[in-house]
């Protein structure tokens, strides 16, 4: 059966996130140990900034300083989710992929969404970014509900929660360093010196490092997808969408990304959502997973809790996982 409206009252505190790095000073030298002398610096300065203005966010939320949430994934008057789908439909002609679902992410947790393929992971992100419109329901955001937004209000959202898509998005007819400067130059406060050196050092701390100069056709899938997350950092998100980060890529650099993701979550105080099918990934990453099957939000918990479930579905979708992938 579908599971009961979540209700983040009975589980307010994230298993990791903003509570666990609260005594963080800063941003750690592990972060950007890769980082070269010269841009280290400015690095560490630029992400330090983020993870004070995330960390502020956060706490505006938790405090309940913000508007409510109406409906089933309202918080109490002390706390609220940074991202929640209330009562959410997306229709495609007679095609139902969202139907009735319901989900929560407290600020400075990762959600990831789990489920077969044209089960809505990914149309559930494009709703949030504002590229489709969801039929009924609400999406709420930093305390808003975004549905009914008209293009201007969504590029606001867009500067908070940005989104690391599948192929990288990336701007095909400039290089790597300018796809990475391009949201500093959006900007229009940092010098040219500064634009250089951050953009430089955000690409050397995702592992790309000397590659400034060429094309995203010069580089792997895996490759283009940190790009994605260095650009994504240089915009200061609050938090970060990701879609399917490990399909196509070897297992070491889905390794690497996930150890990425995990350390930009903690040490910035990131709110993220990833979709994924790799369960090895969501069990990493997760604080809690919704699993989408047939329009509906099968289940919404920890990964515990997945495990210990009794429903058939969620029992042959592990099931069949621990065949493609022995332990």
């Amino acid at each position: 059966m579908p599971p009961k409206d979540p209700d983040p009252e009975n589980d307010r505190q994230p298993t990791s996130g903003p509570a666990d790095s609260s005594a963080e000073e800063g941003v750690s030298e592990e972060l950007t140990a890769d980082v070269s002398a010269e841009s280290q610096e400015s690095v560490q300065d630029f992400l330090g900034e983020a993870a004070q203005q995330n960390e502020a966010a956060n706490a505006e939320l938790s405090s309940g300083e913000s508007n409510p949430s109406p409906g089933p994934a309202s918080q109490s008057d002390t706390s609220e989710p940074y991202i929640a789908f209330v009562h959410v439909y997306k229709s495609f002609g007679s095609l139902d992929v969202l139907n009735d679902v319901n989900f929560f992410v407290l600020p400075g947790e990762t959600l990831c969404i789990l489920g077969r393929s044209g089960v809505g992971k990914s149309v559930s992100l494009q709703i949030l970014m504002g590229f489709l419109r969801a039929d009924k329901g609400e999406i709420r955001v930093a305390g808003e509900n975004i549905c009914g937004f008209k293009e201007d209000q969504l590029q606001a959202i867009r500067r908070k929660v940005t989104m690391v898509f599948q192929n990288g998005a990336l701007f095909d007819s400039i290089t790597i360093g300018e796809n990475v400067a391009f949201p500093l130059r959006e900007r229009g406060d940092l010098a040219e010196d500064q634009i250089q050196q951050v953009s430089k050092g955000l690409l050397e701390m995702v592992g790309v490092a000397g590659m400034e100069d060429l094309l995203p056709s010069d580089l792997s899938t895996g490759m283009k997808r940190s790009v994605a997350i260095a650009r994504a950092l240089a915009s200061q998100p609050e938090a970060i969408l990701y879609d399917e980060p490990t399909t196509m890529v070897d297992p070491l650099m889905g390794h690497l990304l996930g150890d990425l993701i995990s350390r930009l979550k903690k040490q910035l105080h990131l709110t993220s959502i990833v979709v994924t099918h790799d369960m090895r990934f969501a069990r990493k990453l997760a604080d809690r997973v919704v699993f989408l099957h047939q329009g509906e939000a099968r289940f919404f918990g920890t990964m515990e809790e997945m495990d210990a479930s009794e429903d058939p579905v969620i029992r042959e979708f592990l099931s069949l996982d621990e065949l493609v992938l022995p332990v």
